[in-house]
């Protein structure tokens, strides 16, 4: 099994691989020239994204500043918005899907290292999927760790830690995130406390 095979696999493998630190490099360095970019610069921008990472549907926006491991394991559906200081340890496939919203500094990890320590100390590895399905918004702060899928339309409060699997159509938050209750008839009438939907769009 390669080196690479191994990254998708989720065995264990050294990350300090000499040739996928080369090729690591080399898409940091696309990362670094996006960060670069000034606000106006809304056409190089897209260019880059388009080199960056695996897809990049329609109508997608990352704040920078960016962090990616890799970007070219990371796949992007449409209309992804995603704010100030996202954080992609992308060694393996991270999947995003239409309309996810991602607040400032949310962390997205496919990527772990054993407990043992001896296995530590020679720099290894382990690499599972991280799925995000469509309209799913991630509230500011929030870390989604390996192996997890976020269920379509589900919301993530501020300053979760996803280590487990999240259903569709609910609201999840805490340290670790659990479910705390479903997108009910109430969202439909109030967008914020109190604060009715008809009221908010009225001009």
């Amino acid at each position: 099994m390669t080196i690479e095979e191994r990254m998708e696999s989720g065995k264990l493998y050294n990350a300090t691989d000499e040739r996928l630190q080369a090729q690591q490099k080399a898409a940091n360095e696309l990362v670094y020239d996006y960060n670069a970019t000034r606000p106006g610069e809304t056409e190089k921008r897209l260019e880059l994204l388009g080199r960056i990472f695996a897809e990049v549907g329609e109508g997608c926006w990352i704040e920078p500043p960016l962090r990616a491991n890799w970007g070219t394991h990371t796949h992007l559906g449409n209309h992804v918005y995603a704010n100030f200081n996202l954080t992609l340890v992308d060694d393996t496939q991270v999947t995003i899907g239409d309309y996810v919203m991602i607040g400032p500094n949310v962390t997205i990890s496919a990527a772990g290292h054993p407990i043992r320590p001896d296995l530590r100390r020679e720099a290894m590895q382990f690499n599972f999927p991280v799925r995000i399905e469509e309209n799913v918004w991630i509230g500011a702060g929030a870390i989604i760790l390996p192996g997890v899928t976020i269920g379509k339309n589900s919301v993530i409060g501020a300053g979760s830690v996803v280590t487990r699997d999240i259903p569709e159509n609910v609201v999840a938050m805490g340290v670790p995130c659990r479910v705390v209750r479903p997108i009910g008839e109430r969202d439909k009438e109030y967008y914020f406390r109190d604060c009715r939907v008809q009221d908010g769009l009225e001009e």
